[in-house]
């Protein structure tokens, strides 16, 4: 059994095998295994944002229908067992350590960080004798290790700019590439978001022999009736019908995560699943998807929001959620270099009151010094490489709203430290 110290020895191993997008290598990895990605169904979910919150709620609305579910993720936020979810709890490290210690046994050279991890969960949901397991994509689609998988079912929610290097430098091409998930008569349900991409999409389908839906009509036939610091209240309407639901995921775009999910369930009923209404009204009201428009309040009675965007689209989003709060806010920002800095720094430094800036957990990061190139002239803000004081610096501001966003890697180090601090959030490997 690996101890902790070689698990994480491990994981940097797997790291330095950097991104290696191909399927050549991961087949031959599964096939030494026995081919475990083909011993439970799976639903494969692809696109650039909203992809996790779809899985998400898919998966804790199958869950509350009482399958027995997996769930796999990427990237993680504090821990790598987060990675990995069966019947909705993470694998022990204990658990992912023996995994990767196998798998990398399997192989003459290391796979990659996210081979290895794609492989471990095929490899954990098949052993634990699954129903059904809902497979976030990595990157793009068509060559991501996820993809040798033979799903039942397709999604793929909004697609955007991101991973421009890898998958394209249109939205047409990066909807093409996220595409390459669908499967001849399987059906494949699509809410891109914008015209470019869903005529890519829909295209490609009809190449692939796929049955698409597109479920843009359906999304702007669904009302946001109320949305709050803790969910969004939904008149959604699908395919089979309109019912009001509540869903504990805030911001008006879960909407469309929320749609793309509920219309999942709705095609694994038509494919003889039995998944009932009263499971999906409770699933959607509980999951629990930590980093994302996530309210934290503190012993003072502060707030805290932590949101995972990291790319323009993402932003905006949160722009829009924290428009419609209307409170003077606090921000602590950090994101990659590789980023499109210009479209995410200044919209919310303008809304800002004050600006933090700092360093991500990455050689890809910018430096403070970087990003300050990206703020007016007028916009001064505390410049602080080191995240623990650059986490001093924003809490000791006057703002009630302290907003953290930029980097995944930030997100899961803040929330780490706000928990050792001050005893919240729980940790984002614990289950609802």
């Amino acid at each position: 059994m690996p101890s902790a110290t070689d698990l994480g020895a491990l994981l940097a191993r797997l790291e330095e095998q950097g991104i290696r997008l191909g399927l050549e290598r991961m087949a031959e990895l599964l096939a030494a295994l026995g081919s475990p990605e083909r011993a439970v169904a799976t639903v494969l979910v692809g696109g650039t944002n909203g992809k996790g919150s779809t899985s998400a709620l898919l998966e804790r609305s199958l869950r509350a229908a009482g399958l027995r579910t997996g769930l796999y993720i990427s990237p993680h936020l504090e821990d790598p067992v987060e990675r990995i979810r069966v019947d909705g709890a993470c694998l022990s490290p204990d658990a992912l350590g023996r995994l990767l210690d196998e798998i990398c046994g399997k192989t003459p050279g290391l796979p990659t960080y996210f081979e290895a991890f794609t492989a471990a969960a095929f490899l954990a949901f098949a052993r634990a004798g699954l129903d059904l397991a809902v497979v976030e994509v990595g990157m793009g689609g068509r060559l991501d290790a996820t993809n040798l998988c033979a799903p039942e079912l397709s999604l793929v929610s909004s697609i955007d700019f991101d991973h421009q290097e890898y998958l394209g430098s249109t939205l047409s091409a990066i909807a093409r590439e996220k595409a390459g998930i669908f499967r001849p008569d399987r059906p494949a349900l699509l809410l891109a978001g914008g015209a470019e991409a869903t005529a890519a999409l829909l295209d490609a389908a009809t190449t692939r022999r796929a049955a698409a839906l597109d479920l843009t009509p359906w999304l702007a036939a669904s009302d946001v009736l109320a949305s709050g610091w803790n969910g969004i209240e939904v008149r959604l309407a699908t395919p089979a019908g309109t019912r009001d639901l509540h869903c504990s995921l805030a911001g008006r775009h879960q909407a469309g995560n929320l749609l793309l999910a509920v219309a999942a369930v709705e095609a694994l009923r038509a494919g003889g699943r039995t998944i009932p209404e009263a499971a999906v009204v409770d699933g959607v009201s509980r999951c629990r998807w930590p980093g994302r428009l996530e309210s934290v309040i503190l012993p003072d009675g502060r707030r805290v929001l932590l949101d995972a965007a990291h790319n323009p689209g993402g932003v905006a989003r949160l722009a829009e959620f924290l428009d419609e709060r209307g409170e003077h806010f606090t921000l602590l920002f950090a994101a990659l270099r590789d980023k499109e800095l210009a479209r995410m720094l200044p919209p919310l430094a303008a809304r800002a009151e004050t600006v933090v800036l700092t360093a991500a957990a990455s050689p890809r990061s910018a430096t403070p010094e970087e990003l300050a190139r990206w703020l007016a002239v007028d916009r001064p803000a505390r410049l602080e490489t080191d995240r623990q004081r650059a986490l001093d610096a924003a809490l000791g501001q006057e703002t009630d709203l302290l907003v953290i966003c930029g980097s995944i890697y930030l997100i899961g180090e803040m929330r780490r430290s706000l928990s050792q601090r001050f005893g919240v959030p729980p940790a984002a490997r614990e289950s609802e």
